[in-house]
């Protein structure tokens, strides 16, 4: 059966908060932090990310955003530009999530699907906040919202407007990596798990 959603994962970024590293090849749980995030959109094809290319645990197709470093915006337009026009759904998320699991994206898919107005899904924080790198989004409605100029303006911008249903998170699906001490949280939580 063919894919019904498309998935563009942010792979760049220069990581200053965690001393220049290359983030998304963090291993947390075994996995780097990239390969955990392709996990999730294991059903989707295509799967692009935009970053510089690395080697994955899996295929992808990878691009870059234009202007270069001109923040995630342009990376979700740069990774947009790969996806068929036909494609109905894309998930957009960041590389460095690392409890995201493909449950997680589907119950934003089911959620969207559930409400044919709704032009996305985003996963909320227990604070009930849009985690706007953890969503799936109709195609055609991220298409059009795209501004002419997108270097360094908030994805929030683009995408509070669209209006996408909340899906409360469960656990720490919702967390990220960003500093030292998230990291350290991250790996506790998978050896805990294991």
């Amino acid at each position: 059966m063919a894919a019904d959603f498309a998935a563009v994962v942010l792979a760049g970024g220069s990581a200053r908060r965690l001393g220049g590293v290359d983030k998304v090849l963090l291993p947390v749980g075994g996995r780097t932090l990239l390969d955990r995030t392709l996990d999730a959109v294991v059903d989707a094809d295509p799967v692009v990310v935009v970053g510089r290319p690395r080697t994955t645990s899996r295929p992808v197709e990878w691009t870059l955003e234009d202007p270069p470093g001109g923040g995630p915006l342009a990376g979700v337009h740069a990774g947009l530009l790969k996806v068929p026009a036909s494609m109905p759904l894309v998930a957009v998320l960041a590389g460095d999530h690392p409890h995201l699991t493909a449950a997680t994206i589907s119950r934003l898919m089911q959620a969207l699907r559930a409400d044919p107005e709704a032009s996305g899904a985003v996963l909320a924080d227990d604070g009930g906040n849009p985690q706007w790198l953890v969503g799936v989004w109709r195609t055609a409605a991220v298409r059009v919202s795209m501004p002419a100029e997108i270097r360094n303006r908030a994805l929030r911008s683009v995408f509070a407007p669209l209006a996408p249903l909340r899906v409360r998170a469960s656990g720490a699906e919702a967390s990220d990596v960003d500093t030292p001490e998230d990291l350290s949280r991250a790996r506790q939580a998978r050896e805990g798990d294991g």
